[in-house]
């Protein structure tokens, strides 16, 4: 079939030239800090915003909603493009989108502005599948894929392992320009400066893929998907506001019409002969099962990244409830959770090596459960509440790896970043579907006239995320590991 994509792609050959194995490694984990840390960077930032951008604690979710919606929309093109086009050469405008947004995040003095940074920002998604083809390509060096089980998985919990760190790099980093600098928004600038230093490093490090199939981009799908998901993210996050009650014709239209569009997506995609995303994979029991864990895990993770750092910030004399944290010390406080999802994803290959991916996949589910639990439990007190934060940390990092291991495992080699883009769609999603329930909570929880809520919006969603969690296990229990890793390709 021939490319009728606006992009006219480059015969398909080896990389230009040799480069060394330490350089990629580099590169690679330079990448994935920088999009930890543009995750990670607000979350100490927060509690602040709500004064300086005169801004509810329930309005600040939709800095999680529009930045997630924004990856939704930005994964599957992003992924497509890399797998046609050139894992790298896509990775460099990708960088340049994520470090516009950065300068828009810095530049912002209100919420619309900020909220259209981190739309911008949202294109980050893209980094991990175009990461993954570029070391997939370079661990086999040949197109069949032949023998890259070990050193792939091996790689992509590195490249989870570097996230994390840059999640926590971001958190410290912020947390003490806020402390130190006088300007309210100075914090802000943390992710330009990330982003930059990643875009210039790696532009001549990176190698460019080995291998590139035939194909053009599906851009009806692409669109529909957008369309209908986003619709749907917005009915569920507004659901229930004023002028959005749930009856109401603008929620319903959002609910229904989104559904309806996602529908008619799946028809597309049965249609088309090069799908953005192939729907007759999700006919495979492990495949939908993967993609349940990942979205409920990825509920509760993303879905409490608004309401666990404002919890922190808020003071106990003041509000009767919280940790009473300022910036740098929240982001001090959250640094067990992700210590604990790191060195649980490095830990991943391993203990999934001993017990199975089945049994991986169920105990990070309920040590996500356990977490939340405790968190439940003793908020009152600092040391249990973070350990409860540290416990679902190691369950995160045990299902971080093994989602997304098993989500390039279950695809053939030439759509190594549309396989991880799936994964990374679902993390999207999953986040989004969490960040609207807390919002939910958070709006009817908040009496009028109130930038803060009740404690009770806390132990709700915490509440949820241990039942959502318990739900991502018994679903676990369904996988079956096949004979061999790539044999659901």
């Amino acid at each position: 079939m021939t490319d009728t994509g606006t992009l006219r792609r480059p015969p398909a050959r080896h990389a230009v030239r040799a480069t060394p194995a330490a350089a990629v490694i580099a590169s690679v984990v330079l990448v994935e800090l920088s999009s930890g840390i543009t995750q990670g960077f607000l979350s100490p930032l927060l509690k602040g915003l709500t004064e300086t951008l005169r801004v509810t604690a329930a309005d600040l979710n939709w800095i999680s909603i529009a930045n997630l919606l924004s990856s939704v929309a930005f994964t599957p093109v992003l992924s497509r493009m890399g797998d046609l086009y050139g894992h790298r050469r896509v990775l460099r405008w990708n960088l340049a989108i994520v470090l516009l947004g950065s300068v828009l995040v810095g530049l912002s003095r209100s919420f619309g502005v900020l909220l259209t940074g981190q739309i911008l920002q949202g294109a980050f998604a893209g980094f991990f599948p175009l990461l993954v083809g570029v070391l997939r390509n370079r661990a086999t060096g040949s197109p069949d894929g032949a023998g890259e089980g070990g050193e792939s998985r091996r790689g992509i919990s590195f490249m989870v392992a570097a996230l994390v760190g840059g999640l926590a790099l971001g958190l410290v980093a912020s947390g003490f320009v806020a402390r130190t600098v006088d300007s309210p928004t100075a914090a802000l600038w943390v992710p330009t400066a990330a982003v930059g230093l990643a875009l210039a490093a790696t532009w001549r490090l990176l190698p460019e893929s080995a291998h590139r199939p035939g194909g053009r981009i599906d851009w009806a799908g692409g669109i529909l998907l957008c369309l209908g998901l986003v619709a749907i993210m917005l009915g569920l996050g507004m659901g229930g506001l004023p002028g959005w009650e749930w009856d109401s014709a603008r929620t319903l239209g959002c609910l229904v019409g989104g559904a309806l569009v996602t529908a008619l997506w799946v028809l597309v995609e049965l249609r088309t002969d090069e799908p953005m995303i192939d729907v007759r994979m999700f006919r495979h029991r492990n495949v939908v099962t993967v993609s349940l864990v990942t979205l409920t895990f990825t509920f509760c993770m993303l879905g409490l990244q608004v309401a666990n750092p404002v919890f922190m910030g808020t003071g106990p004399a003041e509000h009767g409830y919280g940790l009473g944290l300022d910036p740098f010390a929240i982001a001090l406080a959250m640094l067990p959770n992700l210590l604990a999802l790191a060195l649980a994803a490095l830990a991943a290959p391993a203990v999934a090596a001993a017990l199975s991916d089945r049994l991986t996949l169920v105990a990070g589910s309920l040590l996500m459960a356990v977490g939340y639990l405790v968190s439940l439990t003793w908020h009152t007190s600092m040391l249990p509440f973070l350990l409860g934060t540290a416990v679902a940390g190691v369950g995160t990092g045990f299902l971080q790896h093994s989602t997304r291991t098993l989500a390039v495992e279950s695809v053939p080699h030439d759509r190594t970043s549309v396989g991880s883009g799936i994964n990374e769609l679902l993390i999207n999603v999953g986040g989004s579907l969490g960040a609207a329930a807390v919002l939910t909570v958070f709006a009817a929880r908040t009496p009028a006239g109130a930038v803060l809520p009740e404690l009770g919006a806390y132990t709700t969603s915490w509440t949820i995320c241990v039942a959502v969690s318990l739900a991502g296990a018994a679903i676990a229990l369904l996988y079956r590991t096949p004979k061999n890793v790539e044999g659901t390709k």
